[in-house]
């Protein structure tokens, strides 16, 4: 792969910058070094590796050869997707994280959040991964196992939390071209400017390529096509100072991907506009406050395998998340680090798509689908890391606990036949119920080069709208939605050693068991047929 680079770093109009914004008087100048801007959140909590959490540093995400963030997630261990491919060869309502090896799912078993926010999809519940580019970001976190604080209400199977990068981790001016065999090509630039105190960053990035083959030789036919693709997301930041120990954050992201699997004709397009402001407060009394709107679109068409005939046209899934956090961090001593608050989520969407008779020459319509229904989580959380004086501060002890009201309202799903005629008209009943879950820890450093920890934790995941109520073929096999599912629940206990025999290298081993109770997938019933 060629590669060209280019990075601007705008140090020869810093000193004109410098001048042009120097302060009038010694007092002015006192004032304005006083305000230390970060665009990080609040500092983590001592106890947090008590839970295996592992660090993957921007070191490691800027060398991503793939340019894929899932691709670098993979070197985290019991890391999964739903299908092995990453996000350019792989529909993307396949795209499901999960951790701790409990089998892959569709729809994610772990929470993904970007700067605090949730990211999945609000009706299928996937990760957009090609809107996440490494680039972006200061670091990932992936703790594994059942998730506390705040909208730990999704966290069945552990939580990944990325940030973005900061200030100084970005050049005032960066662009990078890449073009490989199967004319993959890859465009991105970014700028970011001080603007204050605060700055701005703005950064693009497109990529496309002709696509592998995913059909084996053997197999293929006149209609078979490699897995082409096509995506582009932007991403606008921006960090305001309020005072010495707060800041405004806000991010609005764009993106949409477009990919071609198996056949031709076999399109997708996930789309969404993502936006979010966070308010951080480092004073004696810490904040951390933050509010998010997602609006998401999905489309597909599935080629019949045998026919290579349209057999479905998934021509519209809107959906909309809504949804905040409150966390306070109040002064209880230097022994205790304590974190309360609250946070809500809310989910919409709706799956309009049309089925053909892919068997017949003509093509013809069928039937026409109409699905969808709401969700809302409410949850408040307490977590408390104390570090005890008897051991010299060798060990650290954590625990959380969370409670969660969560419903499931105006479920339905509705078919017409080709000649409008109503062949299913189903309204389901509205659900609702408290889950609570919890976690505990123990950190102890025997040296600074080892540490003893283990951990207990439990967590739920709600169905998603699109398990819940959207049926779908891919022929012969019909699968049913199932509108009475139930949370996914985690338990698990688990004890690790952390050896850091020299700096930059660290050695870990976990032994963990963990349950999951209600599985979600996809179950046979009956001939060609599963629910």
């Amino acid at each position: 792969m060629r590669r060209t680079k280019w990075l601007a770093l705008g140090m020869a109009m810093a000193p004109f910058a410098a001048q042009a914004e120097a302060p009038d008087d010694a007092g002015e100048a006192m004032a304005a070094a006083s305000i230390v801007v970060t665009g990080t959140g609040l500092a983590l909590p001592p106890g947090t590796p008590a839970y295996g959490s592992v660090v993957i540093d921007r070191d490691r995400l800027e060398d991503a050869v793939s340019g894929r963030i899932e691709s670098v997630l993979a070197d985290v261990a019991g890391f999964q997707q739903f299908r092995r491919s990453d996000s350019r060869a792989s529909n993307p309502s396949n795209q499901g994280a999960t951790l701790r090896a409990l089998g892959g799912n569709a729809s994610s078993r772990t929470l993904v959040l970007l700067d605090g926010v949730p990211v999945a999809d609000p009706f299928f519940g996937y990760i957009p991964f090609s809107a996440l580019v490494p680039d972006r970001l200061a670091l990932v976190r992936v703790t594994r196992g059942g998730g506390s604080g705040a909208f730990g209400a999704g966290a069945v199977a552990g939580t990944i939390e990325l940030a973005s990068a900061t200030r100084d981790q970005m050049p005032h001016f960066g662009a990078s071209a890449f073009y490989g065999s199967r004319d993959a090509t890859e465009l991105s630039a970014s700028i970011a400017p001080d603007l204050g105190s605060g700055y701005v960053s703005l950064s693009g990035r497109w990529d496309r390529g002709d696509g592998f083959q995913t059909t084996p030789r053997d197999q293929r036919v006149a209609a078979t096509v490699p897995a082409a693709y096509d995506s582009w997301s932007t991403n606008l930041r921006a960090v305001a100072p309020i005072d010495a120990t707060s800041e405004i954050q806000f991010r609005g992201t764009l993106f949409q991907d477009n990919r071609t699997l198996r056949f031709a004709g076999a399109d997708s397009v996930s789309q969404g506009e993502d936006a979010s402001i966070r308010y951080i407060s480092r004073g004696r009394w810490q904040v951390d406050a933050l509010a998010y709107l997602q609006a998401r679109n999905f489309s597909n068409i599935v080629i019949s395998s045998t026919s290579f005939r349209k057999s479905l046209d998934q021509r519209n899934t809107p959906s909309t998340g809504i949804g905040g956090k409150i966390e306070l961090r109040p002064p209880v001593g230097a022994d205790h680090v304590l974190r309360i608050g609250v946070d809500s989520r809310f989910a919409t969407g709706d799956m309009f798509e049309d089925a053909y008779n892919a068997g017949l020459a003509s093509n013809p319509l069928t039937s026409r689908r109409h699905a969808g229904g709401d969700q809302i989580t409410s949850g408040i959380f307490a977590e408390d890391d104390w570090s005890p004086d008897v051991f010299g501060g060798k060990l650290v002890l954590t625990g959380g606990v969370r409670a969660d009201r969560w419903s499931i309202r105006n479920g339905f799903y509705k078919a017409v036949s080709a000649a409008g005629l109503v062949t299913q008209d189903s309204s389901y009943a509205n659900r609702s119920d408290w889950e609570f879950s919890g976690r505990a820890g123990a950190l102890y450093h025997l040296s600074a080069a080892v540490a003893l920890r283990g951990a207990a934790y439990s967590g739920f995941r709600l169905p998603t709208l699109n398990e819940l109520y959207r049926p779908f073929v891919v022929f012969p096999i019909t699968t049913q939605a199932n509108a009475a599912l139930k949370p996914e629940k985690l338990k698990g206990v688990e004890g690790g050693i952390d050896l850091t025999p020299a700096s930059g290298v660290q050695l870990s081993a976990t032994l963990f068991y963990n349950r999951l109770d209600d599985a979600i997938a996809n179950v046979t019933i009956a001939t060609n047929t599963r629910q």
